[in-house]
């Protein structure tokens, strides 16, 4: 049986309007349909590719709120997100999630500032984060206990960039936190730079570099092969970055 939660996306580009930057995003304009065949799918690809903001269109279409949390988060700080969600048709699984969860990076301390005001406004609402706000804990711990504490499994997870915050030794933890969720029945979604986070066995990897969306093999991920050429010999990277030769 197919457990994914979204087992496909549609783009309606009519629906983009004319004067919008993203028909200037050429990834997005050249597809018209994603399929996710695995429990775990990630978008690559350069800065200014669309990865995220693919990612953000498929969560608001989805009916998250924008800036992130569960589906019942109702609160805006500023709004900056696309008109992307708005030409996005979201193809569900037969099954709903018991969990659900959009983890943005770059606003991830609003959420945690909501959860607070949650806290104050409702009580016992900490304990499904740990039982400590996660402003009295470091950017990263933060990210972790998130996942550790209320991801609960048979959950559907949009993650955006979530290594920002973490060093590579919590990169890994995450990518183990990730495997075990998924045994317990979720499906993530990933944008992410992370070559250790691309590394989970078994993941769906789609490029959105060379403006179209591909999958790709592991090996071929740009932030991978960078990162082996830098450590297979970071002198010689070096001086062809540095002087030219």
């Amino acid at each position: 049986m197919d457990t994914k939660f979204i087992r496909e996306i549609k783009i309606r580009k009519e629906e983009i309007p004319k004067d919008s930057y993203l028909r200037e995003i050429p990834a997005i304009c050249s597809v018209n349909t994603v399929r996710f065949e695995k429990p775990v799918t990630f978008f690559v690809g350069e800065n200014g590719s669309g990865k995220s903001t693919l990612l953000e269109g498929i969560a608001v279409a989805y009916g998250f709120n924008p800036e992130g949390g569960t589906r019942n988060f109702n609160f805006s700080t500023k709004d900056t997100h696309s008109e992307l969600s708005q030409a996005v048709s979201v193809l569900k699984g037969i099954k709903r999630p018991r969990d659900e969860f959009f983890l943005r990076a770059e606003s991830f301390y609003n959420v945690a500032t909501q959860i607070d005001e949650y806290e104050r406004e409702q009580g016992q609402y900490l304990k499904y984060y740990g039982g400590k706000s996660l402003h009295c804990q470091s950017h990263g711990e933060s990210f972790l206990s998130l996942v550790q504490n209320r991801f609960l499994g048979e959950g559907l997870y949009l993650l955006d960039e979530p290594e920002a915050a973490l060093s590579p030794q919590r990169q890994l933890t995450l990518l183990y936190l990730i495997h075990e969720l998924v045994k317990k029945g979720s499906q993530f979604i990933i944008a992410t730079h992370s070559p250790i986070l691309l590394g989970l066995p078994d993941a769906e990897i789609y490029s959105l570099d060379n403006g179209v969306i591909s999958g790709i093999p592991y090996e071929d991920a740009d932030c991978y092969r960078i990162m082996k050429l830098f450590i297979n010999d970071k002198d010689l990277f070096l001086r062809q970055l540095l002087q030219g030769e």
